[in-house]
């Protein structure tokens, strides 16, 4: 365990917990929304410090990040808490769950992370994931700045439920971040992830001034896949910057929810309508549709190919369309 860095003692050994705006109230022996942040003794504690659920070396395209090093790996590793609760859940198992865990120290995952790099895998780095990674804040805040020490990359792929003070200390030692806006209503968040739609949306405007951002947007039938939520969501990426990419992903019952899986239809129509505003939009989870490549906003070059997790770069002249030489929105030079 180590002691958490944002909460406030309280009378009685209550604490409250800053780290996200649930601003969970803690009493002694007891822990938090996310189940990972306890009260011992009137101090809080991080009981899944350097425990790990899941690691392995993944392609940057499966976090999934389109733009930032094309068709490399990345060392990803996940813990266990996380701090919503989304009926329909792809990792309830360690999210909600208590599965079996291993302990590593921040210095043993960025050695792995390095060791993967000089065996000549195409690893840039270390990517935390699986659960919320900001439940595993402490962790990372030790071992993210060993990584760019050791000339690693740091990504997160989160729910982007945190609170503003912890978000902007921990930016400075990030380089991407995968975020899910999961809907782009107060009542989708309260009524399906027990949060709120606010706090994700400030993450975004503060992250995407400080690293680069890909925002991924699970389509879940009947919930939250209407035209006029998705003009809504796409008028405010487009607002930020037009040309942050958004991933339109396909929803499949799981843990709580079983309803049909989203409509390949309702999928199109999400694109559609966001090209009209957006330069990147792609579709996860129906390789069917097609709608894995990058093409040129301006010409319609195809620039870069992807198969599954297989990436071709054709059409690209170092970060510039081949074809027209417009600048594409993409980081690639290690």
């Amino acid at each position: 365990m180590r002691e958490v860095m944002f909460y406030e003692k309280k009378e009685k050994d209550l604490v409250t917990c800053h780290v996200c705006p649930k601003l969970c109230s803690i009493r002694e022996g007891k822990s938090g929304f996310c189940r990972v942040r306890e009260n011992h003794g009137g101090a809080l504690y991080a009981v899944n410090y350097g425990q790990v659920t899941s690691g392995g070396l993944d392609p940057i395209e499966k976090k999934p990040l389109y733009h930032f090093y094309p068709g490399s790996y990345i060392l990803s590793f996940g813990s266990l808490g996380c701090n919503l609760r989304c009926g329909f859940c792809q990792n309830s198992a360690i999210a909600h769950g208590d599965p079996p865990t291993r302990e590593f120290t921040p210095q043993q995952v960025v050695d792995m992370a390095r060791q993967e790099l000089d065996r000549g895998y195409p690893n840039i780095g270390i990517a935390y994931t699986y659960n919320e990674p900001f439940m595993w804040y402490e962790f990372i805040a030790d071992t993210a700045p060993l990584a760019h020490l050791a000339g690693l990359k740091n990504v997160l792929v989160t729910n982007g439920y945190v609170s503003e003070t912890p978000l902007r200390e921990i930016l400075p030692h990030i380089d991407a971040m995968n975020i899910d806006v999961k809907g782009f209503t107060d009542h989708y968040y309260r009524d399906n992830c027990v949060g709120r739609l606010e706090p994700v949306l400030r993450t975004v405007e503060i992250a995407h001034k400080v690293c680069h951002v890909e925002l991924t947007t699970l389509l879940v039938t009947g919930l939250n896949d209407t035209p006029e939520e998705i003009s809504r969501l796409v008028d405010w990426v487009a607002s930020l910057d037009r040309d942050i990419p958004l991933h339109f992903s396909r929803y499949f019952p799981s843990f709580e929810v079983d309803l049909p899986p989203t409509p390949l239809e309702t999928l199109q129509r999400a694109r559609e309508i966001a090209l009209k505003k957006l330069s990147y939009v792609y579709i996860g989870n129906a390789p069917n549709l097609d709608a894995s490549d990058t093409v040129c906003p301006d010409c319609g070059e195809k620039l870069i190919e992807r198969f599954g997790y297989s990436t071709k770069l054709p059409g690209l002249d170092g970060k510039k369309c081949r074809r027209c030489g417009k600048e594409i929105r993409l980081i690639e030079d290690l």
